[in-house]
Parts: C-alpha cells; sequence; structure tokens
C-alpha cells in the first residue's frame, strides 16, 4: 500500500473512527440515562430531547408531585398548613431537585430549601396571576432564573394561598451530567485507542523500515556486507528498503570479485612466475654450456642454439598471454575485422603447427569439408590465437606414447565449425563446465608438470564470443576431448 493511501486511510479513520465510536456510545449511554429518567423521574416516553435542561423537561419531571398536590388540594386544604406533609413533599420533589415553597396572603410559611432569597420570593407570581390549570411552570428570570409550577387555593380560613414547585435552572439533572462526563471519557479513550493503533500502524510501516536502514546504513559504513536488509512492504519506503538491500547485494558482489580478482591476479603472476622460472632456467644453462665450451661442435652449438630459441619463444609466449590478458580484462582487446578464406587460412595455421607438433612428435591430421570460396569475418591474428591456445592445451595434457591432434573445419549452414581433437587424458564430467572459466584447473595440483597460467581457455572463449560465435568442448575420460568453436560465414547482401 502507497504511503499516500496509508495517509488517506489514516485521516478518514482519525475522522470517522471517533464519529462512529462517539454515536455508539451517546447512543448506548442515552438509552441507559433516558430508563433512569423514566424510572426516577416518572417522565413518560422520554426521548433524546429530554435531556437538554428546558422547561417542559423540568415540568415533566415534576408532574406526578403536581398532580398529586393537585388532588391533595381537592382532599385537604389544610394539609398545605401541616408541615409533616409539607416536608414529605419536598423530599420529594427534592429528589427531582427541585423545592417546595408555599406562601399564605403575603407571608411564605415554608421553604424547602435553606438560604433561599428573598429575591426569589419577591419574583415569585401573584395570587391568581396565572390560572390554577397552569402546569407547565413560569420562568422566573433575573439573577433567580428558576422555572415556577403554581398552584393557587384558597386556606380552610380563607386566606390565600399558593404553592410553588420551584427549580432551579443553572445546573443540570445528574442523569444529563454523567452523560456528558461518559461522552467526555469515551471520546477520549476513542482518541486515544484510535492513536495508539494508528500510531502502531504508522511505526510499523515507516519508522520501523527507517530504523532498519539506519542499521544497515551503519553496517555499510563500517564494511560490513554480509547482512540482510529485512524485506519491506509495497509502498514508497518498502520500495526504498528493496532498492537498498540490492545495492547492498550489488556492492557485496563487487567486494567479492575485487577479492576474487585480486586473487586471480595474484595466481596469475604466481603461475607465470613459475612458469618463466623453466625456460630461464633453461636458457642460462644452454648459455653456460656455450661459455664453457661444452657445446664443443657445430652440430651440439646448433642444438643449444635452437633450444635457447625455443625456451625463448615460450618465454614470449607466457609474457603475450599476460598482456592480453590485461586487455580482456579492461576490455580493450584490439580487433582487426577482414574477410578470410576459410581454406587458405586454415590451411596456413595448419602449417605452421605442423612444424612445432612434429619436433614434439604429435601427429596432426587436418580435414577440410568446406567449399573453396567460403569467407568468415575475424581477425586472422586473435583467432589463430584461439587454434594456439587450444592446441597448446591439448598438447600440454596428452598422456598416451603417441600422441594425436585431429583438426576439422566443417560448414555447418550460417556457420563455420572447427574442430580440435586430442587423445590426451580427457576430462571429467564435473569439470567440463568451468574449463572456460578464468584459472581453472582440472588438475588442482599446482605443482604439476603441465604449468600454464590457467586463463588460455578463458582468452578462447573471450575471442570466439567477440566474434559472434560459440565455443564448447566434449570429452572421455581417458579418451581424449574435442573443442569445438563456430564461427558467421560471410555472406554477400544483394542491393535491391
Amino acid at each position: 500500500m502507497k504511503l499516500r493511501t496509508k495517509l488517506i486511510i489514516t485521516f478518514l479513520i482519525l475522522i470517522l473512527v471517533p464519529v462512529l465510536f462517539t454515536g455508539a456510545a451517546f447512543y448506548g449511554f442515552g438509552k441507559y440515562q433516558i430508563k433512569s429518567i423514566e424510572e426516577l423521574y416518572g417522565v413518560e416516553n422520554p426521548t433524546y430531547e429530554t435531556f437538554s435542561n428546558t422547561t417542559a423537561m423540568l415540568s415533566r419531571a415534576t408532574q406526578i408531585v403536581y398532580e398529586g398536590m393537585r388532588q391533595k388540594l381537592e382532599e385537604s386544604p389544610a394539609a398545605f398548613e401541616d408541615p409533616e406533609y409539607l416536608a414529605s413533599v419536598n423530599a420529594e420533589l427534592e429528589t427531582r431537585h427541585s423545592f417546595l415553597v408555599v406562601r399564605k396572603g403575603d407571608t411564605y410559611i415554608y421553604c424547602g430549601r435553606e438560604g433561599a432569597q428573598e429575591q426569589l420570593f419577591s419574583m415569585l407570581p401573584e395570587y391568581e396571576k396565572y390560572t390554577t390549570s397552569q402546569d407547565t411552570g413560569i420562568y422566573v428570570g433575573g439573577n433567580v432564573q428558576v422555572l415556577a409550577k403554581q398552584l393557587d387555593f384558597t386556606f380552610p380560613d380563607g386566606a390565600e394561598g399558593s404553592a410553588f414547585i420551584i427549580t432551579s435552572l443553572r445546573s443540570m439533572i445528574p442523569e444529563m451530567e454523567s452523560l456528558i462526563l461518559d461522552m467526555v471519557l469515551t471520546i477520549l479513550l476513542v482518541l486515544v485507542f484510535t492513536s495508539v493503533i494508528l500510531t502502531a500502524w504508522i511505526y510499523k510501516s515507516i519508522v520501523t523500515p527507517i530504523h532498519h536502514l539506519q542499521v544497515a546504513t551503519k553496517n555499510i559504513t563500517e564494511g560490513n556486507l554480509d547482512f540482510e536488509m529485512p524485506a519491506g512492504g509495497d509502498d514508497e519506503i518498502g520500495e526504498l528498503c528493496t532498492d537498498f538491500e540490492e545495492m547492498r547485494r550489488r556492492l557485496k558482489e563487487s567486494a567479492e570479485e575485487k577479492v576474487e580478482s585480486e586473487r586471480q591476479n595474484k595466481e596469475l603472476i604466481s603461475n607465470i612466475s613459475h612458469d618463466l622460472k623453466t625456460p630461464i632456467a633453461a636458457v642460462k644453462g644452454y648459455v653456460e654450456g656455450l661459455m664453457d665450451g661444452v657445446a664443443d661442435t657445430p652440430k651440439k652449438q646448433e642444438k643449444y642454439l635452437r633450444t635457447i630459441y625455443n625456451k625463448a619463444n615460450d618465454m614470449d609466449r607466457l609474457i603475450n598471454e599476460l598482456s592480453f590478458y590485461s586487455k580482456i580484462d579492461t576490455n580493450r582487446i584490439p580487433y582487426t575485422f577482414e574477410k578470410i578464406n576459410v581454406n587458405a587460412y586454415f590451411a596456413d595455421c595448419v602449417e605452421e603447427l605442423s612444424i612445432e607438433l612434429e619436433e614434439q612428435d604429435i601427429e596432426l591430421s587436418y580435414f577440410n569439408y568446406v567449399e573453396e570460396e567460403i569467407q568468415v569475418i575475424a581477425d586472422a591474428e586473435q583467432i589463430k590465437r584461439v587454434i594456439n591456445n587450444i592446441v597448446g592445451n591439448s598438447i600440454k595434457y596428452i598422456d598416451k606414447p603417441k600422441g594425436m591432434v585431429n583438426i576439422r573445419v566443417k560448414d555447418v549452414g550460417d556457420f563455420i565449425q572447427v574442430e580440435i581433437e586430442d587423445n590426451g587424458k580427457g576430462i571429467a564430467a564435473k569439470d567440463l563446465p568451468q574449463i572456460f572459466d578464468r584459472f581453472y584447473r582440472a588438475d588442482v595440483s599446482r605443482n604439476s608438470s603441465k604449468g600454464g597460467s590457467g586463463i588460455g581457455l578463458s582468452i578462447v572463449k573471450k575471442i570466439v564470443e567477440d566474434h559472434g560465435g560459440q565455443v564448447w568442448a566434449t570429452s572421455k575420460e581417458h579418451t581424449g576431448t574435442v573443442m569445438y568453436f563456430v564461427l558467421r560465414k560471410y555472406q554477400e547482401v544483394p542491393i535491391t
């Protein structure tokens, strides 16, 4: 979920949840308080409007007492001079948060609440100013602000009398106060609950990933890449975490590649240093033989000089291989592509190889199945390097008394396929997929007499692939190996 969507949802929740919960709480508490009003005050069919301290509400709250007083008046007007009766009526009114006042003539003979101001008495209506049927109450304003329900009558001695049910309008009924308190507490609880839930959600979706990013950044700063960034969500911060993990992974791969490259460079230097020692030692030995007069005949001298020449060629090949490797590593191999006639080119290559193989008593056979006019676009020097590296690798691992190398050139549709077969010791199936990797050796012993830099076949793969071709091998242990590579044929495109 996107961060924008989360913020919209958070905004809606902050608005809707308190409203919904407050509405539900108001409904529940209101029902409870309505029932309380009905039971306590005897108000019939109260509604939510009953909660407001209007004159109608207060009038309804004291209606039963008022009706009782009216009935008592019809039965015994003298009761309104009886302190016990008046006290009982006032006690009942107090449960409805009201009190009783009785006036005889101009004198107030009873007041149900101590401390009632004289100002209240002076503002109460006169006798029969309102009809005795008025039971909704009279609002008395000023500083008094009460609701007065007046009941006029005549005492047994003929004196005028009025009974007042006084209800203050300055305070709420307890049920209303309780409802307001409950609503305030409910709103606070709903807001706290909603805030906690949203805070936890936002913390988990925003703060937690940021904390992970901080930890990851600290690890990278300290050079530690061996950790895994926890997966983020599908929002913008989650995508940032995913990108950060991808960056960490690539940095780790780059660091590992750098370490591996340094290891390979050290191994290459070690390999070539080891392989240079042999021809250098031989050259020194034969030169000392010439200087000491050991080669005392023209034939021996010629043999010594040829050996020195061959060893110098070996050193030159190793140095060239090292130089070419540095070009591969920086992707700066200089290619000179040109049209090459397949028959003529491979015939020349085989002729050069035959001299070297003859000296090593290895039989070379050449088979060409390509038509005379077939051409390829290639760098002649680099393809020759490919052939020499493959043949050199074959010679290195021939373990038969009579070595054999077969070179076949075939036409396979749009490609020319070159096959170089030997009768060496072969390559195990588990090693075959890695033979074109740098420094890979099926023979793990570096002290092997075979020597070599370990990059010959990786150079082959690089050159062939840069020509748009492919290279692969098949092998059978103790029988031999066949190396294959293909080059695309040159074809004239007719101009239309």
